[in-house]
């Protein structure tokens, strides 16, 4: 009997993401950890299942689309009403970043596009990871979840502009392709502000497939992939495609039940972006590396909370709050890999800084659910010894 090759390794490769996955679980960590623990142990440097470079480049573009799934998440005005945290803070963050590269780079001897596409990859933080981490506690509707989605959807749109950037720096003033870089940016910041203004949204055909379901999911799947075309026709990434059609599917009335309809397809998603993202990681180079990549993966958990922190301090939330909402917030995001991955193709960083790029954004990944439980046990002992020392106080008096 004959078994077909390709087969083989997907069912190993299904086998060996539930078993990491399971593991990962009993010690309470998120999905997404389990996934992309289960890419690096299937990848090329571990139980090699999966090696062929055709094969990785695929699953990491289908993968890609579970952005239209964190899209789906957003409200685009309930963003606009939180403006301070979502907007402001979002900009003096990314700015931050910027400015911590660039004393590393002024003693390191970087140049400037260096340093600014470094500090755009640690400013953004991973919705996909944070949004799961908050269902999973409970805490998708409280405040902490409220600003953590604001600031990191604003973030995601951050995006567009950080591409172009990255495009102006690795190919030089290219008329032809600024040109429909800017275009494509106004075309989303005109979509987002038409799902901002709060007219009712209605999809293409929606009225014809009223009581249709099937057939509305492939109308939604058909945005999905052709907006993720289009920001592509527009030298954009097709992330930011899927992402603004989650949006406006999410913001048309008539599909609230599509979120429901697609969840099994959101959970292969996300399974898939995440397992590509650990086949990249080669465990060699990782080993080799391990004291810098664990140093700069701190360096980055310990930054960002800080700088997160003073942010929420300084729009009027409390340090014990601000601190926790900045753990939340401290790790590399998903949207990263796609800045790395382009600066690596416009020659910004060499091979040895991609794969260091990617080592560290996954192990700020794993470490991240660990790190916010840390942050939010060490508040609730301070609070615990706060209110010992007052009612010794009171005791006493």
């Amino acid at each position: 009997m004959h078994y077909d090759p390709f087969m083989l390794k997907i069912v190993g490769s299904i086998l060996g993401i539930l078993g990491v996955v399971f593991i990962l679980r009993t010690l309470r960590q998120p999905h997404v950890v389990g996934y992309l623990a289960a890419g690096v142990l299937l990848g090329p440097n571990g139980l090699a299942v999966l090696t062929e470079r055709a094969t990785l480049s695929r699953i990491g573009e289908f993968g890609v689309l579970l952005l239209f799934f964190i899209g789906m998440e957003t409200n685009p005005r309930e963003l606009l009403s939180r403006w301070r945290i979502t907007f402001v803070g979002t900009a003096v963050q990314i700015g931050a970043s910027v400015l911590c590269i660039s004393l590393l780079g002024w003693w390191l001897h970087w140049g400037m596009s260096r340093i600014v596409l470094l500090g755009f990859v640690i400013s953004l933080s991973s919705t996909a990871l944070v949004l799961n981490y908050l269902r999973e506690t409970g805490q998708i509707d409280a405040k902490i979840g409220k600003d953590a989605l604001g600031v990191l959807l604003a973030q995601d749109l951050a995006l567009v502009p950080m591409l172009i950037v990255i495009d102006f720096f690795g190919s030089g003033i290219d008329n032809e392709t600024v040109a429909l870089q800017l275009v494509g940016g106004l075309l989303v910041v005109a979509l987002v502000g038409w799902m901002v203004s709060g007219r009712r949204l209605r999809l293409p055909l929606s009225r014809k497939l009223r009581g249709d379901r099937e057939l509305q999911v492939f109308l939604a799947a058909g945005l999905c992939l052709g907006l993720a075309m289009l920001a592509e026709a527009f030298e954009l990434s097709a992330s930011i495609g899927a992402f603004l059609a989650g949006m406006l599917v999410g913001a048309a009335r008539e599909t609230g039940w599509v979120a429901d309809r697609l969840e099994p397809f959101r959970v292969v998603f996300v399974a898939l972006f995440f397992v590509s993202v650990g086949l990249l990681v080669r465990l060699d180079f990782v080993i080799e590396h391990a004291a810098l990549v664990a140093f700069l993966a701190l360096a980055v958990l310990l930054g960002n909370t800080a700088i997160n922190a003073v942010i929420f301090r300084a729009l009027g939330d409390p340090w014990r709050y601000s601190l926790y909402a900045g753990a939340h917030l401290a790790q590399i995001g998903e949207f990263s890999f796609v800045l790395a991955a382009a600066g690596m193709e416009s020659s910004l960083i060499t091979a040895f800084e991609y794969q260091l790029a990617l080592a560290v954004i996954s192990a700020t990944l794993l470490l991240s659910p660990a790190w916010i439980g840390l942050v939010g046990r060490a508040q609730r002992r301070m609070l615990e010894l706060r209110a010992a020392r007052v009612e010794g106080g009171e005791a006493r008096g």
